[in-house]
């Protein structure tokens, strides 16, 4: 059986890898930060697709217009708070439409993903995100 002969290092190779390793980790620490980057903005995307859900749930079970806007701002800031999300100044609107039954209630949450944090440079970076649900009202519900 025959091995193949360790080749010898010359002078000219020495040294090489520590180059290599040093002009690599930039690149990679700024894929890593894209990544981490991405990953924020889909969580954030989910928490606010669920806090509007919430919200116009909330505001569809409402017996008034104050109160399903109170209600639906209270649960979509708790959904928030719970989540620990990275969405700052959120905010909602709330459309109920007149609570009438068979009608439907709509909640629209904008919040903003800071990105900012991650290369501790303060580098700018904000994603605005929005996300709408819809909730009917009960058909066979009395009028307030």
């Amino acid at each position: 059986m025959n091995r193949p002969q360790p080749q010898h290092r010359t002078a000219v190779d020495k040294g090489s890898a520590a180059v290599e390793m040093v002009l690599a980790t930039p690149l990679l620490v700024l894929v890593l930060l894209t990544v981490v980057a991405l990953g924020r903005v889909a969580d954030a995307r989910l928490i606010v697709s669920d806090a509007a859900h919430q919200a116009a749930r909330a505001a569809s079970l409402a017996r008034t217009d104050t109160e399903a806007h109170a209600s639906a701002q209270s649960i979509a800031h708790t959904t928030f708070t719970d989540a620990h999300s990275a969405c700052t100044h959120p905010r909602v609107t709330i459309d109920t439409d007149g609570l009438t039954p068979g009608s439907s209630t709509a909640a629209t949450v904008t919040c903003t993903a800071d990105l900012g944090d991650l290369t501790h440079i303060g580098m700018p970076g904000t994603v605005t995100i929005t996300g709408t649900a819809h909730s009917p009202v009960d058909r066979f519900r009395s009028s307030p």
